[in-house]
């Protein structure tokens, strides 16, 4: 829930929420305070029906750098298996509706996962992602291992979390890690850009197609086009297909109701 301290600033443009990091002072680390309000807001984000799409930014020299290493230090065994952070990450996966993150500077360790359980990653030519944890006699606990290698492929997940050696921009969009790299300056503008872009489509259409996307990664290619064919089809009884493909015969903007 929101505490007296905001460590999460909002901006609302149009349809498009931007969330910001705000821990300047611990370099974006993603404390469990902070994790928890950026749950709070992504789940308050989900029932709002006038928000289409959700950016996560940070600042210039940190998207986020982690997790809380003072934290981390004062957890043994047992605190380990009753910690919170798992349930937290799970909820933030849960999110129906298109998100992505603006990176500038450093995502390391939770940071870079936190781009990882994003939809889309847009980052500037300062981005460096990496999952330093083996170099602290850990290793990435939060989906760094799973999405990495479902996204960059065995090789390259390997020798990031093997070594813990941070990659540049252009790397992480050789390896598909990000899908567009730009200036810094213009980072979080061309985020919002796209959200924006996203947020003007039909709300049921993007949420079923963000749901079989996500199912890409967790079955195998038949379950996947079934689950495919299922969400297509769930989509054929909305007003807002109707709409969607009347407009465009009739050479107008479509007004979605997301119904």
């Amino acid at each position: 829930p929101p505490m007296e301290t905001p460590l999460i600033l909002q901006h609302r443009q149009a349809r498009v929420l931007t969330l910001e990091l705000h821990r300047p002072q611990a370099r974006n680390a993603l404390n469990t305070p902070c994790l928890e309000q950026l749950v709070y807001l992504l789940e308050q984000a989900d029932a709002d029906t006038a928000i289409g799409a959700v950016v996560i930014t940070g600042t210039t020299r940190f998207f986020a750098a982690g997790a809380d290493l003072h934290e981390l230090q004062r957890q043994d065994l047992p605190a380990t298996l009753t910690d919170r952070r798992p349930l937290l990450w799970q909820r933030l996966a849960q999110f129906s509706k298109p998100l992505l993150a603006a990176v500038n500077g450093y995502a390391l360790g939770a940071g870079c996962e936190l781009a990882l359980a994003c939809d889309i990653v847009i980052c500037g030519e300062s981005a460096r992602f990496g999952l330093p944890e083996i170099t602290l006699g850990l290793m990435p606990g939060a989906g760094g291992t799973q999405r990495l290698i479902r996204c960059v492929g065995k090789s390259f997940a390997s020798q990031m979390v093997l070594s813990g050696e941070a990659i540049n921009a252009s790397r992480a969009l050789q390896c598909g890690l990000v899908s567009e790299v730009c200036v810094d300056a213009l980072t979080l503008e061309r985020a919002q850009q796209i959200a924006e872009h996203i947020s003007r489509q039909a709300p049921l259409a993007l949420r079923a197609a963000k749901q079989a996307l996500k199912q890409a990664e967790e079955t195998g290619l038949s379950q996947g086009l079934l689950i495919e064919r299922q969400q297509f089809a769930t989509l054929a009884a909305t007003d807002d297909r109707r709409e969607g493909i009347a407009a465009f015969f009739e050479k107008r903007t479509p007004n979605y109701q997301g119904r």
